[in-house]
C-alpha cells in the first residue's frame, strides 16, 4: 500500500469517537496528554465545525467513515485508531495507541487518497466513501434491476434484492458480505455486485474507473438509495440513476510500511474468530 508522505505541521486536530465514552476514555486521555506536551490544540467532534490540520478517530469503521465523509473535498487526512470491533479502515490498533498518537501529532504518516462513488452528479449527501447501494424494501417483493456499465448493457431485468457499487475501501464491507470481489485500496476501479440475485448468470465484476454505471429500477415499487449504510432517498419505479467513480476525494492516514494485504489477513482472522 503506497501513500504520499506528509510534510505538514500539526497544530490542531479534531477528535471523532464512536460515542461510547467509557471505551474511548483511555484513548482520549492519552491524546489530550500528548497534545498538551506537543502544543497541539484538540477540538471534539461535537464542537462547532472547524477545519483543523488532522482528524483523529478513536472508534471503529463507522466513526472512521463519518470522519472521512466530513473531510471529503479537503486536504485534511483522517488518522484512525481502532476502538471498534474489526477496524478495516484503522491506521493503528488500540494496542499501538501511544505510538500512533505520537506519530499523528508529529505528522509522521503517509496519506492514501481514497475515492468515492457519486450518484447523479453528486448532491452533497449522495457520495459514498464505501458504497452506494439500491435495495428493495423489506416488506416488498424482490426488485428487478437492469444495469449498464460504460454504455453497455450488462444485466437486464435481473430479479434480486438490490445492487452495490463499492470503492476499493468499501469492497471489504457490504460488498464482501454478498460475495463481491475484494480490491486493494490503491486500485483505481470499483465493484458492482448484486444482492441475492435470482439468476444463474448474474456475477459480480470489477469496473474501470471512467466507466459510468447506470441502474434502472424495473420494479413496480421504489427501491431505497443507501449511501455508506444510510438511507438517503429512493429510486422510483421505471427510473434510472447514474453512479460514477470519483478519485482522490479524501485522505486516509497510514503508518509508513502499512500493507493492505497484511491488514486484510489479520482482519479476516478476527472475523472468523
Amino acid at each position: 500500500m503506497s501513500g504520499q508522505e506528509t510534510a505538514r505541521t500539526i497544530r490542531s486536530v479534531t477528535v471523532v469517537t464512536h460515542g461510547r465514552a467509557e471505551e474511548a476514555a483511555e484513548g482520549l486521555e492519552a491524546l489530550l496528554e500528548a497534545a498538551r506536551g506537543a502544543g497541539v490544540e484538540v477540538h471534539l467532534d461535537a464542537e462547532e465545525s472547524r477545519q483543523t490540520d488532522l482528524t483523529i478517530v478513536l472508534g471503529g469503521d463507522g466513526a472512521t467513515l463519518r470522519a472521512l465523509r466530513a473531510n471529503a473535498g479537503t486536504d485534511v487526512p483522517v488518522f484512525a485508531i481502532n476502538f471498534g470491533r474489526i477496524g478495516f479502515l484503522a491506521t493503528a490498533d488500540r494496542s499501538e495507541l501511544h505510538d500512533a498518537i505520537e506519530r499523528a501529532l508529529a505528522g509522521r504518516f503517509e496519506v492514501l487518497p481514497l475515492p468515492a462513488m457519486v450518484l447523479d452528479g453528486g448532491a452533497p449527501e449522495l457520495f459514498g466513501i464505501n458504497e452506494i447501494s439500491l435495495q428493495r424494501r423489506s416488506h416488498l417483493n424482490m426488485a428487478q434491476i437492469s444495469y449498464s456499465i460504460g454504455g453497455e448493457l450488462v444485466g437486464e431485468r435481473v430479479p434480486c434484492d438490490g445492487l452495490i457499487a463499492a470503492t476499493p475501501a468499501g469492497s471489504t464491507g457490504y460488498n464482501l458480505s454478498v460475495g463481491g470481489p475484494i480490491l486493494a485500496w490503491d486500485v483505481r476501479a470499483y465493484t458492482v455486485s448484486l444482492i441475492a440475485p435470482h439468476a444463474l448468470n448474474a456475477r459480480a465484476l470489477v469496473a474501470a474507473p471512467d466507466d459510468v454505471l447506470q441502474v434502472v429500477n424495473e420494479s413496480s415499487d421504489p427501491v431505497d438509495i443507501v449511501v455508506d449504510g444510510m438511507r438517503t432517498g429512493e429510486l422510483a419505479e421505471r427510473k434510472a440513476a447514474e453512479i460514477a467513480f470519483r478519485p482522490d476525494v479524501v485522505g486516509l492516514a497510514q503508518l509508513p510500511g502499512s500493507s493492505f494485504y497484511r491488514r486484510f489477513r489479520e482482519k479476516l482472522i478476527q472475523l472468523a474468530s
